[in-house]
């Protein structure tokens, strides 16, 4: 059977092609009643338009690409929500890439993107991939950070200040009187992990009698973390930590997990425990979560509105940088 066409419809409800065209593109150009006969046409025929020849012909598609770490973690499953909220509200739609944390999948998910000449790319890239999305732009593609920020800000961004948050966690641990304190986090090669492990060691240098110490984990998952918790159970009763700082609630939660199956040593009474993005999972964790919170949907929210903005400047367009700050929230596993 042969497919509908735009000539199809046209012949049917006695207008022109271009009213059609302005029909399903620009509504508001053409009369109510004329809608609405168009409308009925198309759906009498079962009209289905050619969006990707529509796409090739404006130069760019209706959709934006969103590059994540991890979609498991929900402050990504959140932030990408924002993202949606706000595309939808221009008529645009959200493709995913997850890239679990594999520096191959990043760059293929960048290189599909850009076959697809999507209008925009927003990403939380693993490492310094500058040169690549500095390549990406030059060839029409706009790019927004989430999540993250260069170094030379060469690229918009929005972002939360993890160095801030890093500090906060640390802080507080201090300040409910714990002094031998665990940052569980990895891999090292993420800037969020970095800065976190930064402003948590800056804290603790404020208080002579504070120590930290660094327990690595290859991914930011409940797995890593219950692993990580299991090293920490093995270590000789003097040498464990009074504290745990986890890179994100996901680690907190497997760490937690670890410490609950030895049933011996109990959090917050032996082991406070502090996770990061106060994910909805924190607060009904079996020991209600402690955690440091980022508004995860209005990054995504707010990452959508400059790269718009970025688009229709152009390279005039002066390169934004959006930092939220974190905020702590107290709950059972630090004592609250």
């Amino acid at each position: 059977m042969a497919s509908i066409s735009v000539n199809d419809v046209a012949a049917a409800a006695g207008v022109s092609v271009g009213t059609v065209s302005n029909v399903l593109n620009r509504p508001d150009k053409v009369s109510p009643g004329t809608v609405a006969r168009v409308r009925a046409v198309i759906s009498d025929l079962g009209f289905v338009r050619n969006d990707a020849a529509r796409q090739l012909r404006a130069g760019r598609s209706r959709s934006l690409g969103l590059v994540v770490l991890d979609v498991a973690n929900p402050f990504f499953t959140d932030l990408a929500r924002g993202a949606e909220a706000r595309a939808s509200e221009e008529g645009l739609s959200v493709l995913l890439g997850n890239t679990d944390d594999n520096c191959a999948r990043e760059a293929a998910y960048l290189d599909l993107f850009e076959e697809q000449r999507v209008h925009g790319v927003l990403i939380s890239p693993l490492g310094d991939i500058s040169e690549r999305l500095t390549l990406l732009r030059s060839r029409g593609t706009p790019t927004v950070l989430v999540d993250r920020q260069t170094e030379d800000h060469s690229f918009s961004s929005v972002a939360v200040d993890d160095v801030a948050g890093g500090r906060l966690a640390a802080q507080h641990l201090v300040d409910i009187g714990r002094t031998r304190i665990a940052f569980v986090g990895g891999p090292s090669n993420i800037r969020q992990v970095i800065d976190r492990l930064q402003g948590a060691r800056e804290a603790v240098a404020e208080h002579p009698l504070a120590s930290i110490d660094v327990v690595h984990t290859d991914a930011l998952s409940v797995l890593a973390g219950r692993a990580a918790g299991q090293q920490i159970l093995d270590r000789a009763p003097g040498e464990r930590p009074d504290a745990i700082f986890a890179a994100n609630d996901l680690l907190a939660i497997g760490v937690l997990q670890a410490l609950n199956m030895r049933g011996d040593l109990l959090v917050p009474r032996d082991i406070a425990l502090i996770g990061y993005d106060d994910i909805a999972f924190a607060a009904a964790a079996v020991v209600p979560l402690s955690s440091i919170r980022q508004p995860s949907a209005l990054i995504g929210y707010t990452a959508v509105d400059l790269l718009l903005r970025e688009a229709e400047g152009g390279d005039a367009f002066e390169h934004e940088h959006i930092v939220f700050h974190p905020e702590l929230v107290v709950r059972e596993s630090t004592g609250a």
